[in-house]
């Protein structure tokens, strides 16, 4: 088994090895993986974090040995905490890396790091603070980041940064934690999961105080949430049909 570790900013997952192909994730700065397939040109790899699969350029990673995978993967996450920020090497060459990105691989990449960073479990009250990071980002298909997310990869990137495990799409994500039986039962940082006509879970977001919902769909937005679904107020119609809402924390 070989394993690897990202030395860039950002690095698009792709569905098939190639560049054209769906972006279905993003590999961010210092997440370690496993390489489960490696071609001439692009390697199938599966994160450490959340296990999600998919191909990456061969030209955008660093291969890593197993210990130091380990050493990786067993300690604390330690995130960047601003929503820009950059690590420098030896030669003082800059990477700027967005907000969430891991920094346990610094010393093995031996990059300097002097921004804020996160670590540890926070309580459940700083989910909406650290979601308001993402507000107004534009959504992407595939996207971790300020510069480009979409609902679940907003989520999971909130509860990460505040030290709670989430999986990667929003029909994973919504296998976990308890279900409640009303929105009145709901506080904020509880997530809310939609559904298609077919009653496929398609779209997720994280409860606010006061009926409201802060979530991706063309934007990482506010909107009203109510026993329907998604209201959007400036279309003045429902956006999405509520399917569950669950407690994780």
């Amino acid at each position: 088994m070989q394993y690897g570790i990202c030395n860039l900013g950002i690095v698009p997952m792709r569905l098939e090895p190639s560049d054209t192909s769906e972006l279905v994730s993003q590999v961010l700065y210092g997440e370690t993986f496993k390489v489960l397939e490696k071609r001439k040109k692009w390697s199938r790899i599966r994160i450490s974090y959340d296990k999600y699969e998919g191909w990456i350029d061969n030209k955008q990673y660093l291969e890593i040995s197993n210990e130091n995978y380990e050493t990786i993967s067993k300690s604390i996450p330690v995130l960047s905490g601003d929503l820009l920020e950059y690590v420098a090497d030896e030669r003082k060459g800059i990477y700027t890396i967005p907000l969430g990105a891991t920094l346990n691989g610094c010393d093995i990449l031996k990059h300097t790091f002097d921004g804020h960073k996160e670590t540890d479990k926070k309580d459940k009250s700083n989910i909406i603070k650290t979601a308001f990071l993402y507000l107004n980002s534009p959504y992407l298909w595939g996207g971790k980041t300020p510069f480009g997310i979409d609902c679940s990869g907003f989520t999971q990137m909130v509860y990460r940064l505040n030290g709670y495990t989430l999986k990667r799409d929003a029909s994973q994500q919504a296998t976990q934690g308890d279900a409640l039986s009303f929105i009145e039962e709901s506080e904020p940082g509880d997530l809310a999961f939609f559904d298609n006509a077919d009653g496929d879970i398609i779209h997720v977001g994280i409860i606010m105080e006061d009926n409201y919902i802060i979530h991706a769909h063309g934007k990482v937005r506010i909107d009203r949430l109510d026993h329907s679904g998604i209201y959007n107020v400036e279309s003045n119609k429902h956006t999405h049909k509520l399917r569950v809402i669950k407690k994780v924390i």
